[in-house]
């Protein structure tokens, strides 16, 4: 059936938007040409878009005549702001932004393992507000939250893990009181595969496998181009994956003696210690990378020897992912995989070629630790976007 006009005014005025995004201020002859529609049609869209103060005049082209068609129009950046938070054990890091993503301003707070659930909970809010104002992006629209731990597929809420602060799950419900804004909540490995894949390592993949290796380690699996999440938001816990070389077995609330006893933080850092590399005075999900960076940039046997342990280690997970998804491409992300770069990746890729029939290339985070609160940001955009070019002001 042929589309009603407020329907086709709605695609059209979304289709026009997506293209100022994505290429910056246009003018109406370029517009013409891109969507091809009609001049009266987009000279149409680009009056109600205006009135709907989604889009304004930035500038003018360079064409010599002047005229509509010489105006450059673009998205109202300010229309809307965003902020991205990265919530970890040890802390938090916000980004606010306007809706072209565009960062405007960032903090970071530590937060000490002995703050008690109801200082940390507004320690963090009030980073948050603090940004925020001094950004001069208050209000906020959409705020997106990336933290470790299961999302619950049907609340969208993050679910009580074990071994996880209680004032992660606080937080959240603290910023949706304080702050007139929508909240979204993602698992951290998942937004850091949407930046690896939108920005990094992972650009125009269709189908990969981020594996997480930092404080923890996760992994989060794009399949066909989406983000696959399971029945319980579950997918990518890797850490719990039973694999030879713990010494004992993962249970429901531990996943001690599963994969994160090979590769977690700790694991690593104790297996640097046994080639003679020791790093003191770092906190927790930082020592790690930092042992990793030094061996890459070492020449002794001692660091070659441990990145081979290492990537021993690590391609016994890789290598039981790659069984079950066949992802074609493998990403070490988080801050050891940054700081393993491309010396970890192809000792990965080398195991794995031996030990996997499935042809998988083994990249290297091009993000790192960055890669979440980038995710999280792109969630946001998106999100604010589909909500103010969808509203029926524009259609």
């Amino acid at each position: 059936m042929p589309a009603s006009p407020s329907t086709a005014r709605a695609i059209n005025d979304r289709l026009a938007l997506r293209l100022l995004q994505q290429e910056g201020p246009l003018t109406a002859g370029r517009l013409k040409q891109l969507t091809g529609l009609s001049r009266p049609t987009v000279a149409d869209l680009v009056e109600r878009l205006s009135a709907a103060g989604l889009i304004d005049v930035v500038g003018e082209s360079g064409e010599q005549r002047r005229g509509p068609n010489a105006r450059l129009y673009g998205i109202v950046a300010d229309r809307a702001y965003l902020a991205a938070l990265d919530v970890r054990t040890e802390g938090v890091t916000v980004v606010i932004a306007d809706l072209l993503g565009r960062e405007l301003g960032r903090a970071s707070l530590p937060i000490a393992d002995d703050t008690g659930t109801g200082p940390a909970v507004e320690q963090a809010v009030a980073l948050v507000e603090r940004a925020a104002k001094e950004a001069g992006a208050d209000p906020l629209h959409t705020v997106a939250i990336g933290a470790p731990g299961l999302i619950d597929p049907a609340t969208g809420e993050l679910r009580d893990s074990s071994g996880l602060p209680e004032w992660h799950r606080r937080l959240v419900a603290a910023l949706g009181e304080r702050l007139p804004a929508r909240l979204i909540v993602e698992n951290e490995t998942n937004l850091a595969a949407l930046a690896e894949q939108r920005d990094g390592a992972a650009q125009a993949g269709d189908t990969f496998v981020l594996l997480w290796l930092g404080l923890g380690t996760g992994a989060a699996v794009v399949l066909d181009g989406r983000l696959r999440r399971g029945a319980s938001g579950g997918t990518g816990e890797i850490g719990f994956l039973p694999v030879p070389g713990t010494a004992t077995l993962p249970s429901a609330t531990d996943c001690a003696g599963g994969f994160h006893s090979l590769g977690g933080d700790a694991a690593v850092v104790a297996l640097a210690g046994e080639f003679g590399l020791v790093e003191e005075g770092r906190g927790a999900g930082v020592r790690a990378a930092t042992l990793v960076r030094r061996a890459v940039g070492e020449e002794p046997a001692e660091a070659s020897r441990f990145l081979d342990a290492l990537a021993d280690r690590l391609t016994v997970g890789v290598a039981s992912v790659v069984a079950v998804l066949d992802p074609g491409c493998v990403v070490l992300g988080g801050e050891v995989g940054q700081a393993g770069g491309a010396a970890l990746a192809a000792r990965v890729g080398e195991r794995l070629g031996r030990m996997s029939p499935l042809p998988t290339e083994v990249r290297a985070s091009a993000l790192g630790g960055d890669a979440v609160v980038r995710g999280a940001l792109l969630m946001a955009r998106e999100a604010a976007q589909d909500e103010l070019f969808g509203s029926p002001s524009v259609r």
